[in-house]
């Protein structure tokens, strides 16, 4: 395995080129389609867990906030996708960037505040000052929450690299302990080796709960707005 835990991070290239946005464009590809009357099984039980997924998530919106389904619908598709196919070896995840994480939670978020100050802006603007606060407190309280506001993209992005950063170093790290012990003693190399096995099971469940979590951060962000 490689000794740079970070090496797995770094964006990877061709011919000298960034590969990033090809594996980005990869993931949708993986989606299968029908052109038959008839769905199979493997497309059926994926429509099925969407509408579940977008029946959940839109139950609280109203008729504005319903605009968004198919954008949040794929949001989750992606993520998850992506999460995915980043536990593949050699492979590379792009939601390990920062950058790119704030690349998809910056627009949502402003694209949900920009529609709340447009639809309703007296709500919108009680939020920076709750009711029956004490005229001192109030200048301060303004600042308090006008930063929540603004950091609540960060939080979004920041939360989703943490998450599937620290479980591809944790594999790593397990990964090479098992490989360096293979050498030494059989049982403990296999005491090991059943951790990363439920290391990897746990991983592929922090993949598809980080993309549920993060698509409905941005929904609720919608629903306040809307």
């Amino acid at each position: 395995m490689n000794e740079n835990l970070f090496a797995s991070f770094i964006a990877p290239t061709i011919l000298g080129l960034p590969a990033a946005v090809l594996i980005i464009l990869f993931p949708p590809l993986l989606i299968p389609t029908s052109k038959y009357l008839i769905n199979n099984r493997l497309i059926t039980t994926q429509q099925w867990l969407i509408k579940l997924t977008s029946k959940q998530m839109m139950t609280m919106h109203n008729a504005k906030g319903r605009t968004w389904s198919l954008m949040l619908v794929s949001l989750i598709i992606f993520i998850a996708t992506t999460n995915l196919l980043g536990l593949l070896p050699h492979s590379f995840t792009p939601t390990t960037q920062l950058s790119m994480n704030l690349a998809m939670a910056i627009p949502l978020w402003a694209g949900a505040v920009i529609m709340g100050f447009r639809s309703k802006i007296k709500n919108a603007l009680a939020h920076f000052l709750p009711q029956g606060t004490p005229t001192p407190l109030i200048p301060m309280l303004v600042i308090i929450e006008t930063i929540s506001l603004l950091i609540q993209p960060m939080a979004l992005a920041v939360r989703l690299t943490a998450n599937i950063t620290a479980g591809h170093l944790l594999m790593h790290l397990i990964g090479s302990a098992t490989l360096a012990m293979s050498t030494i003693n059989l049982p403990s190399t296999l005491i090991i080796f059943t951790i990363l096995i439920l290391l990897t099971i746990l991983e592929i469940a922090v993949a598809l709960i980080q993309a549920y979590v993060f698509t409905l951060l941005v929904s609720l962000y919608l629903h306040d707005n809307t």
